[in-house]
């Protein structure tokens, strides 16, 4: 048989074995409830974070699409403005006869540059303003530019004295 201080210091040992036990269980409770905590307040965060960035989102297609529509629009208009300006080219041929159409056939850069030209005097005029741009001293020279301007004021000149 067991002696009672034995049975007592088995007792207490199981005791303190039991508290020990509990305080690890209250710990483990207690860690377990700061995790849970913790991943709601990253949950939290991650969903204000994942609805920031669906707003981003829509706002950048929603900004892409009035660019778009701007890029449309402005096609539209250079696609006029393109059209406008063969019809006007075919009636400026017309008028002159066909030679305006002749001198530049070579050049599309030759026939904007004078453009609008229905006289000498406005001939000359176009003519020495394109010198002064166009001039191999200016910023803006080029002389492979400046060639077709003369080549083209040239012929210009003969069809419009004659």
């Amino acid at each position: 048989m067991r002696q009672p201080d034995e049975a007592v210091s088995e007792l207490i040992h199981e005791q303190i074995t039991e508290e020990q036990q509990e305080s690890i269980l209250q710990n483990q409770q207690r860690k377990l409830e700061q995790d849970k905590r913790e991943f709601e307040r990253e949950k939290k965060e991650f969903y204000l974070r994942k609805r920031m960035e669906e707003k981003r989102l829509a706002e950048e297609a929603r900004l892409f699409q009035m660019k778009w529509k701007i890029l449309e629009s402005e096609l539209k208009k250079v696609t006029m403005e393109k059209q406008e300006m063969d019809r006007e080219k075919e009636q400026f041929g017309r008028r002159t006869g066909g030679f305006y159409s002749q001198a530049v056939s070579g050049s599309s850069e030759a026939g904007m540059f004078f453009s609008g030209v229905n006289n000498e005097l406005a001939l000359k005029k176009r003519y020495k303003e394109l010198i002064k741009i166009y001039h191999p001293d200016n910023l803006a020279g080029d002389t492979g530019t400046l060639q077709i301007i003369n080549k083209t004021y040239d012929i210009l000149k003969k069809q419009f004295s004659a």
